[in-house]
């Protein structure tokens, strides 16, 4: 059985609120009373209760974070980098992964509120804004990550994504592209990234069609079928630009298998700068979002928020950054 705060005190000869002053490291008590409680707190293995603590008022030192699929890199190196910073500041992370199911989003959410973590990070697509907004009246500190906050007066953390449509659109476009292919996801990310793809078209007075803008969930396999789909409908791009490094990579492996040469027969620009886009062959153009630099500055803002409830919320944006690599080359064809 797991021992109590009443084990220790029996064990240690002492009342339960010197064992209470011992853990809070509070109270005039002698150093010998101090360390024998501590030796007995050790032998029994006793964990102080985090929900007391809650209770308490003192908080639980957890933070919650909530992504879309801790198996895509990008979410997973960000939570490491999350997970980091945290622990620097005393901090545990408590970490979800909704697959983007809305019935996954209400339980983990439940879940973090009946743990009492101090503040909670949420990272991209999230369904249900209504769930969140309760969790703002409720005062839990709460910061949205590469989203924006949907109205319900959070600080949100993201890059711009326009910025970065446009940076990828370009570039295949000056590479002498015309017949260029956007496969975004079905997030809100993507929106700006297509707005940007749109922008770079009309600033060298190209027209867009929205045949050519094709929409999936991230993953290697669902970037293999968009790109057997637009073979299929004979369609014959010479450059992609894919918002996901996930999606990038799967039309690669698609394309080779059609015995095409990548950069020569199709050039690729993915979208995140994950270690995926480190290990394609030939290494994978990308545009790069500051994924340490977000996670650090998302735990920054949380823990300040929960120190100081009424700060003022912010709109926060990280420049996006076009990583040239092997994917991309001039069009012969042009």
């Amino acid at each position: 059985m797991k021992p109590t705060i009443y084990d220790v005190a029996k064990a240690a000869g002492v009342s339960i609120a010197t064992v209470s002053k011992v853990m809070n490291n509070t109270g005039n008590i002698r150093d010998t009373t101090r360390e024998k409680v501590k030796k007995i707190m050790e032998k029994l293995n006793y964990q102080p209760s985090l929900m007391a603590s809650a209770l308490t008022g003192k908080g639980t030192e957890t933070l919650g974070l909530v992504v879309p699929d801790i198996s895509n890199p990008f979410f997973s190196e960000m939570a490491k980098t999350i997970e980091d910073r945290a622990h620097e500041s005393g901090m545990s992370v408590i970490i979800c992964s909704t697959d983007e199911n809305t019935e996954k989003e209400k339980k983990y959410i439940e879940l973090l509120q009946r743990k009492q973590v101090d503040g909670m990070i949420v990272a991209s697509t999230f369904h249900d804004m209504e769930i969140l907004k309760r969790v703002v009246d409720q005062k839990t500190p709460l910061v949205m990550l590469t989203q924006d906050d949907a109205g319900i007066g959070v600080t949100s953390i993201s890059v711009d994504d326009f910025k970065g449509g446009l940076e990828a659109t370009s570039h295949l476009i000056s590479e002498g592209h015309r017949d260029i292919i956007m496969i975004a996801e079905y997030a809100k990310s993507s929106k700006f990234r297509i707005y940007g793809y749109i922008e770079a078209h009309e600033e060298h007075g190209l027209e867009v069609s929205e045949e050519n803008i094709f929409r999936t969930v991230a993953s290697i396999e669902n970037g293999r079928e968009v790109f057997r789909k637009i073979v299929q409908r004979g369609i014959v791009p010479t450059g992609i630009f894919a918002c996901n490094d996930l999606i990038a990579v799967g039309v690669i492996q698609e394309a080779k298998e059609m015995g095409l040469k990548i950069p020569n027969d199709l050039s690729i620009v993915g979208y995140d700068n994950t270690i995926l886009a480190t290990t394609t062959v030939p290494g994978l153009t990308t545009i790069a979002q500051p994924i340490t630099e977000m996670g650090n500055r998302v735990v920054d803002v949380i823990i300040s928020e929960i120190k100081d409830k009424n700060q003022t919320k912010e709109r926060i944006l990280f420049e996006p950054e076009l990583i040239i690599r092997g994917t991309t080359a001039v069009n012969k064809m042009r």
